[in-house]
């Protein structure tokens, strides 16, 4: 053989070996993937690879490792959702899907960055025409412009937002928008308020951060769009939000098991006299309300709060909490001290804001101040029962009222 043909065959023997060695790594890298451990893979009658889910073992005959992940995490894809799937599974499997979507756009050199100089041809769709940048003050230039709308963007989509399917970005508004008439803004603006006063809306419901930005997904729609009717809002939608609010809980559950936590028991009674105990998990990353319980149909001797309590720490996890809260009743107390001896690595502690209660009304039993309590009371029903006093001292200047409706 001469001396091309064995550089020839030794260059083929190469690649063949470097095809083998990549294979190899593809099906090494795939197999270390952590969502193997919640999936098995046999091989049918038809000779086929079967992938098997471990949660509702339903089989799929097709579709890889992604069609899996899409299965397990609940996304809308090739496979259906699995019911059965553990929440902190769920979670961690939408944490690598996403890991893996920025990967893909990093890889493709796109970065999340926002153009500073509007949208490309190729993005408008529906009445869009041209988008026009929002005005600005002398001396700001288009790339700081640009900058800061990009730094608002990355802001909205951080904490709760997250969770939540975003809209179309707003910080630039249409042409169309722009030429519209004074009066057409106003009947807008007019048509809203109606809606608002009709169905005694509290005005206050515009501070909403979601006002605005349902305001902006409709006016996205274009002409012709029709809300939501009663059955939707009561059913389907409100089925979709308890959704995607689970997976804010089940973003906090994942931090329970690293930091610790801290469950709280606030007790109360609501407008028909019902005793209600509130049940909240404290951790760095936030505050996620549990459950409710009532109580008013059971004795609230130690016993049953213990097993009350129990309850919520099986549900929460006996490994993730170290701390509970709760009044300081002798009932809630020594309740506290059988969890304690149940749970050694749990520590109970009274509330404080409970205690400080506790201590000013000692204090307002005390001679001196239970005495000058019942003469300003009097003073106070005096000034109050007589209306030209108290409308002369409305009118004095620097008076505040007395008697005022409380927070709760």
């Amino acid at each position: 053989m001469d001396a091309t043909g064995s550089d020839s065959h030794s260059s083929h023997l190469g690649a063949s070996s470097n095809a083998e060695s990549t294979s190899l790594s593809q099906s090494h890298r795939q197999k270390m993937d952590t969502t193997w451990k919640y999936i098995s893979e046999v091989i049918n009658e038809k000779g086929r690879k079967v992938l098997i889910c471990g949660f509702c073992n339903d089989q799929f005959a097709g579709g890889g490792i992604h069609r899996m992940k899409l299965h397990l995490s609940g996304e809308r894809g090739s496979a259906a959702p699995c019911t059965k799937v553990a929440p902190e599974v769920r979670h961690a499997i939408l944490g690598s899907l996403k890991q893996y979507a920025q990967k893909a756009k990093e890889k493709i050199g796109d970065f999340g960055e926002e153009n500073p100089y509007g949208r490309s041809v190729n993005d408008f769709d529906g009445d869009d025409i041209q988008e026009i940048p929002p005005p600005r003050a002398k001396g700001v230039s288009i790339n700081m412009a640009g900058a800061s709308a990009c730094k608002g963007k990355r802001k909205a989509t951080t904490g709760i937002n997250a969770y939540f399917k975003g809209g179309r970005d707003t910080l630039q508004p249409t042409i169309k928008a722009c030429l519209q008439s004074k009066e057409k803004w106003h009947n807008t603006d007019m048509a809203i308020a109606l809606w608002f006063y009709d169905a005694c809306i509290p005005i206050n419901a515009v501070n909403s951060p979601f006002y605005q930005r349902a305001i902006d997904h409709i006016a996205s729609m274009g002409h012709g769009y029709k809300g939501p009717s009663y059955h939707a809002l009561r059913v389907p939608l409100l089925r979709d939000a308890k959704k995607d609010v689970q997976l804010v809980i089940d973003s906090f559950r994942s931090n329970w098991a690293e930091s610790g936590c801290t469950i709280m028991g606030d007790g109360w009674k609501d407008s028909r006299q019902r005793s209600l105990v509130n049940f909240l998990v404290y951790c760095p990353k936030g505050i996620a309300f549990i459950k409710s319980v009532d109580v008013s149909d059971i004795e609230s001797n130690a016993e049953n709060l213990c097993n009350l309590f129990t309850e919520i720490v099986e549900l929460v996890g006996p490994k993730n909490v170290v701390h509970m809260v709760t009044d300081n009743a002798s009932n809630y107390k020594a309740a506290g001290f059988k969890i304690s001896e149940r749970y050694p690595t749990i520590c109970w502690s009274p509330c404080a804001a409970h205690c400080i209660n506790l201590i000013l009304k000692d204090i307002g039993e005390l001679f001196d101040v239970k005495a000058l309590v019942d003469l300003a009371s009097t003073v106070t029903v005096c000034m109050y029962n007589h209306k030209f006093t108290l409308n002369w001292l409305r009118k004095s200047k620097g008076w505040k009222e007395i008697i005022r409706p409380g927070e709760t």
